[in-house]
């Protein structure tokens, strides 16, 4: 007899009742009712059903059929797998590659992930010939030098501080006026304070949000005040120093009523010189409120597609009536704030999926970096000249698809050549048998990656960093945990200067002595997580800090 072949795969039969099955509460109420019946009856019961035949127990059920087939979670098809498997990813043949988003090859072969700036062109300065060009010229091109000096990356953690907050950080901002102090906020709505100096004080402020915590920008009369805008819908004016908030502005004063009319605040930005705080909200609409007075303008002005998010507005540092915004609507938009009108833009900036950010080049103003979900940060060089194209466009990797907050490259506040640039990475790279999400230095003007930052003990993903504006200092943060980069001490006489320190937070500080540390998740979980050196296979040995050059440091607690 000739073999017999299957010819399609298995699958699984799963028995269950034809009937609506009842809810656990439902059963526990009637458990738990006064006409209950005994514990004997019960085991009687219980014991005739065991009798009961098989024909008997499975009558008027119908089966469910599961296939054990392997189905693409990315185009739902079956017979191949898509996504990451370790520190690979493996690409749906059905769809382009997912790191460039062309077709012909697969992430692990993009050439753009060989070389970051292949197919990138540095282009120079676009001359419009016209009177805003010769006044760039002549007052804002002064600002920046001609030679570009070298750069000084921060590539080595000084001291962190792990579960710092309870929910993934979304937002951090440096104090104006004192170099040691860090602010941070969480999805949760807190407002952390760190001391990375002193490293263990620290504190965090609860009752300030009650959901998600978008931005934070510091007044520009008090250096010890913040403001705050929430998914919540409010504007909070937050002293640093005591926690005392007020809130400035409530767009939901009836409460929840829906999420069709439920408004959250997203972009925010501060404009010192007319007095203004920027915010806008998650239905396209722009909202002004005066700092000096706290009052809300009754106007609002629509810049983005109605109904679309507005996740980010920048003022110009020198010209205070110019206004940069983006959002879903797939645009950043450049605006005059002296003719604030629905559809009155300068330019419109198109993009082929979601704007993550938009900021102005901060020593000039001249340059505007973005950040898209099609894993593109798009370079215009003049905000004077053509503003058609953009000058260049550089594929990098952070397109995501986990809880995470979006990945927004930032401009280095120190750079005099307005050319360097940080954003986290999200497809992992394996390192000695490690899966790292490195931090990434980008060279805007080329498209080169000069470094990519990172630490083995580091296995989260790092979306949202910030460059100090006056010293070499990077903040990081990692799912719920913060980390400070400094540039490498190249003497050892310099480096064993002082002790590293890393704070750990929450349950983890109470069982540091006992338990070794975990991984710490990239989504919302609440299982402990921490740094800890990683072996190969994974698993962390202990608590000792190994730098991205491999030397090892003995953490101090």
């Amino acid at each position: 007899m000739a073999p017999q072949t299957r010819s399609s795969f298995p699958s699984v039969v799963i028995e269950r009742e034809t009937d609506t099955e009842e809810s656990s509460s439902s059963s526990e109420e009637e458990e738990g009712g006064g006409g209950g019946k005994g514990a004997g009856e019960e085991d009687a019961e219980s014991e005739s059903e065991n009798v009961k035949t098989y024909e008997e127990r499975t009558k008027g059920k119908a089966p469910i059929s599961i296939p054990l087939k392997k189905v693409c979670k990315v185009c739902k098809k079956p017979g191949h797998e898509a996504g990451f498997k370790g520190a690979t990813y493996i690409d749906c043949p059905m769809k382009p590659c997912f790191l460039c988003k062309m077709p012909g090859h697969t992430t692990i072969m993009c050439p753009h992930r060989v070389a970051t700036e292949h197919g990138v062109v540095p282009a120079p300065h676009r001359s419009a010939g016209n009177p805003i060009d010769f006044i760039f010229n002549r007052q804002l091109s002064p600002r920046v030098r001609p030679i570009k000096p070298a750069f000084v990356i921060p590539n080595e953690v000084k001291c962190a501080v792990t579960r710092y907050h309870s929910r993934r950080v979304t937002c951090l901002e440096f104090h104006p006026t004192n170099n040691n102090i860090l602010l941070s906020g969480d999805k949760k709505g807190q407002l952390g304070i760190w001391d990375f100096h002193k490293v263990h004080e620290r504190i965090i402020y609860g009752n300030v949000h009650t959901c998600i915590l978008n931005n934070i920008k510091f007044s520009p009369t008090n250096s010890g005040s913040v403001y705050a805008a929430s998914s919540d819908g409010t504007i909070s004016f937050t002293d640093v120093e005591t926690g005392i908030s007020s809130s400035l502005v409530n767009l939901n004063p009836d409460g929840w009523q829906g999420p069709s009319s439920w408004k959250m605040l997203y972009g925010m930005d501060v404009n010192a010189e007319k007095g203004l705080v920027l915010v806008a909200d998650n239905f396209g609409y722009l909202h002004l409120v005066d700092s000096r007075s706290n009052n809300k303008w009754e106007d609002t002005i629509l810049v983005h597609k109605k109904g679309s998010k507005v996740v980010g507005l920048h003022c110009h540092p020198h010209q205070p009536d110019i206004m940069l915004s983006c959002g879903n609507d797939h645009f950043a938009r450049i605006w005059d704030m002296r003719k604030l009108q629905d559809g009155c833009s300068i330019h419109d900036l198109e993009h082929k999926r979601v704007v993550n950010s938009a900021y102005f080049s901060p020593l000039s103003g001249s340059k505007i970096l973005t950040t898209s979900q099609d894993n593109r940060l798009r370079v215009w060089d003049s905000i004077f000249g053509s503003m058609g194209p953009p000058n260049r466009e550089i594929v990098h990797s952070h397109d995501f698809n986990r809880h995470l907050t979006p990945f927004r490259a930032e401009w280095d506040p120190k750079d005099p050549s307005e050319s360097l640039a940080v954003i986290g990475r999200y497809i992992s790279e394996n390192y000695n048998g490690t899966a790292l999400h490195p931090i990434d230095f980008m060279d805007i003007s080329t498209g080169q990656l000069v470094a990519e930052v990172m630490d083995p003990n580091i296995t989260t993903i790092s979306p949202v960093n910030k460059l100090h504006p006056r010293e070499d200092v990077l903040a990081s943060g990692s799912s719920r945990s913060l980390v400070i980069w400094r540039p490498k001490e190249q003497s050892e006489s310099v480096k064993e200067k002082e002790d590293q320190k890393i704070v750990l937070c929450g349950k983890l500080e109470k069982k540091r002595h006992g338990k070794k540390f975990g991984n710490e998740s990239d989504d919302d979980s609440d299982h402990d997580g921490g740094f800890g050196p990683v072996s190969k296979k994974g698993k962390h040995k202990g608590a000792n800090l190994s730098s991205s050059t491999g030397g090892k440091r003995k953490v101090n607690y």
